[in-house]
């Protein structure tokens, strides 16, 4: 029997990004073997697909649902509609039909670019039957229009390929491309795509052409990628189709409810634990071939000793006899499933070195799988040494970075010693910090998008000596207060949490936990403002099946308050001490949603506060612009986000090779200049310095290896907010160890210096 996911894993996540798009995100990034996580071209190209692959016919794509398909459908209708599992429930009528359709169109094309105004007028009369649909199990419709985008796809491939045969690549003019296509009207025929598309083919030659590739080359790899693009689209099977238009329902409901089908709903699964199963490589799609784009440090695939970034995989045998399956022109996701298997088990592979011709006779590579932990994506410490004020002797500031409230789920369920649990490992490194005696922690949740409601209970528990955490108002209006139940705490020293606006969900759980508490200081930017909470319902559940037929649904049931009272939905939590906001709120966060639940507020409830910060802000914003006024990297990095602010702002892009090359300049003079200055004032170098700002290519385009070697490098690049963040927690820690008067009003209850949760 398969096991089955705990039917109340709580989740508390940012929005997931599914297309049914063949080898994109259909895959998480921390499934071993995994694809890499897909890479968005930059704003001035077709948004393409990056991986598909050429040469094959194209899938025999069905006219309507399977059995299981159309079952599921109405499982999913009988949660979301009809039901009080959902937290806000909708009615399936005619209304919700319509958004539906809209969102399905924009699923296949946001950014209008195959459809014409006459196929829109054709898919018009399905508006209002897809509610019926969805009830009936009979979801042709949303097979007809998928039919549909295939062949315009098939179109606008010809036509682009066609282009690169012709004369069109003068860029003279003052002519420009218009890749901002959201709020634009659906090209009137195929004429007016004409026009779009020729303009975006000469925008993708001249990045090329700026980044030093001669015409031969540029015709060769805009060729490729856009066959590519169509081979990609051809190989979507009725799955896809299915899952991407239950997702134009689940997202009508509300923005963070989602389907997954079954190969999905275990990737998403294996995503959260951290821990699994496999030979501990991380795969991307180039071409024809399955390549390997990372090796995870110790595991199965980094013992063999042999396998390297840039590999090609071209064969998979299963255990020491089992026949050698040729996977050259497979789906990304088909080959990973061909790899994976349990601990113990043997899998071959039939490998092409990177260096090595496709020509070449493969090397056949036999690897023991394992359990893998995807240490990369786990918590990790630093400590950052901190000048004194004046004679003040330097403070050392422990930094934990942790990218995601992850939990194994399943092995907490078995009560497994070694689970993967973000609290854990951050009561690790405390521990590890503690014994160093640092003089204060900054947690960084920057980018942090949630993960389980449980491990965010759980490690503010970690600061704070019981008490509540978390208010959770469930669809009947019944409140329940999550809290912290332990005695002690792992750290009860100065402590403050550095957040943007993608630290969502559970981080703004933490955050808002701490903030409430006085426990420590909110460093930082807005964040941004989800206030739901998400449960994955295992489909296969009610039937009882032996085997995963229907998939699941990470559904809404619940919203999350503070114990303020206030919630962070749709304003998230306001920081004490604010950076320039590096993203325009009204482009990212759940304030743009336009099904979003509003804010609201409800009761407190008591709870303790070790401490008041208000005396002490003011101090520490005279210190903190005082300092960054003369701080290089904090200045070039406000200077960024303006210029990118202004960038973003932006819809159209010159075509005029002059003054394109003029920008790229300048860029590459700025960047120079900087260096220039960090060796002259003896500051950390950039890393990527001399790296090109756009080489015009897509990511399966690009030489995986070196690839890979500016990813790591920019782990590598300076960071002024975090180093200043680590100072304003350095500045309270002096402020507060110097003036016994402001100590007492800020923490009334301290014990002695330094302690800030007496």
């Amino acid at each position: 029997m398969i096991a089955k996911t705990p039917l109340f894993a709580l989740l508390l996540t940012a929005p997931l990004a599914l297309l049914a798009r063949a080898d994109n995100a259909a895959v998480p990034p921390a499934v071993q073997a995994t694809p890499a996580p897909a890479q968005e071209a930059p704003p001035a190209t077709l948004r393409t697909p990056a991986e598909p692959r050429r040469n094959k016919t194209a899938v025999e794509l069905p006219t309507g649902p399977t059995e299981y398909q159309a079952t599921a459908a109405k499982l999913v209708y009988g949660l979301l509609s009809d039901s009080r599992y959902a937290y806000r429930p909708q009615a399936l009528d005619d209304t919700l039909s319509a958004d539906m359709y809209k969102r399905y169109l924009e699923a296949l094309d946001g950014g209008k670019q195959f459809f014409t105004a006459a196929d829109i007028a054709r898919f018009d009369r399905y508006e209002t039957l897809l509610d019926d649909a969805i009830k009936s199990g009979e979801l042709e419709p949303a097979y007809a229009i998928f039919a549909t985008y295939r062949q315009r796809v098939d179109e606008r491939v010809d036509y682009a390929r066609d282009l690169l045969k012709q004369d069109i690549f003068d860029f003279t003019g003052d002519d420009r491309f218009h890749y901002d296509r959201e709020d634009a009207q659906w090209a009137a025929d195929t004429a007016a795509l004409d026009q779009l598309w020729k303009q975006s083919v000469r925008n993708d030659w001249l990045r090329l052409k700026l980044a030093g590739k001669e015409a031969d080359s540029i015709r060769e790899t805009l060729d490729k990628r856009y066959a590519n693009l169509a081979e990609n689209v051809s190989e979507l099977e009725g799955q896809d189709v299915f899952q991407t238009f239950l997702n134009s329902y689940a997202g009508a409901i509300d923005p963070h409810t989602d389907y997954f089908t079954p190969r999905s709903a275990e990737n998403f699964n294996l995503s959260m634990s951290l821990s699994l199963e496999g030979i501990g490589a991380v795969l991307q799609k180039q071409d024809d071939v399955v390549a390997i784009r990372e090796i995870v440090a110790g595991g199965p695939a980094d013992r063999t000793g042999i396998l390297a970034p840039g590999d090609r995989i071209t064969a998979v045998g299963q255990g020491d006899s089992g026949p050698m399956v040729d996977v050259i022109g497979w789906r990304l996701d088909n080959v990973v499933e061909k790899i994976r298997g349990p601990k113990g088990s043997q899998v071959r592979l039939d490998m092409i070195p990177a260096e090595a011709g496709l020509d070449s006779k493969p090397v056949r590579v036999v690897i023991t799988r394992d359990e893998v932990r995807l240490e990369d994506q786990a918590a990790k410490a630093e400590v950052l040494t901190i000048p004194g004020q004046g004679d003040a002797p330097d403070q050392r500031i422990g930094v934990i970075e942790l990218p995601g409230f992850y939990q194994d789920f399943e092995g907490r369920r078995l009560n497994r010693e070694d689970y993967a649990s973000a609290t854990r490992d951050v009561g690790k490194l405390l521990r590890g910090l503690k014994a160093d005696n640092v003089d204060g922690v900054v947690l960084d949740l920057r980018n942090n998008g949630g993960g389980s409601l449980t491990e965010a209970i759980e490690l503010t528990g970690l600061f704070i000596d019981q008490g509540p955490v978390v208010q959770v108002r469930e669809s009947g209006g019944r409140v329940s207060v999550e809290g912290d139940r332990d005695s002690g705490v792992a750290w009860d020293g100065p402590l403050a949490v550095l957040v943007n606006r993608g630290s969502a969900s559970a981080s703004e759980i933490f955050a808002g936990a701490i903030q409430d508490y006085g426990r420590g200081l909110v460093i930082g930017e807005t964040t941004f403002g989800k206030g739901t909470v998400q449960n994955l319902v295992d489909l296969d559940r009610w039937p009882a099946n032996e085997e995963e037929r229907f998939g699941q649904v990470k559904l809404t049931i619940a919203q999350f308050f503070r114990v303020s009272g206030g919630s962070t939905q749709n304003k998230g939590v306001v920081p004490d001490i604010t950076f320039p906001a590096s993203v325009d709120a009204t482009e990212y966060g759940e304030s743009t949603y336009d099904n979003a639940l509003p804010w609201s507020r409800i009761a407190e409830v008591p709870h303790i506060r070790y401490g008041n910060f208000a005396p002490l802000l003011p101090r520490l914003e005279a210190l903190h612009a005082e300092r960054v006024a003369d701080n290089r990297e904090f200045q070039w990095w406000k200077e960024d986000v303006e210029r990118y602010r202004k960038e973003a702002a932006e819809t159209s892009v010159s075509l005029n090779e002059a003054e394109r090359r003029a920008e790229r300049d300048a860029n590459e003079a700025r960047r120079q200049q900087r260096q220039e200055i960090r060796e002259e004032l003896g500051l950390a170098l950039d890393p990527l310095a001399a790296a090109q700002l756009d080489d015009g290519l897509t990511a399966n385009e690009r030489d995986i290896a070196l690839d890979t070697a500016r990813e790591k490098a920019a782990e590598d690049r300076p960071d002024p907010l975090l180093r200043e963040s680590a100072a304003i927690l350095a500045d309270a820690v002096w402020l507060l160890s110097n003036d016994a008067q402001l100590s007492s009003a800020v923490l009334p209850a301290s014990a002695s210096a330094g302690h800030w949760a007496d």
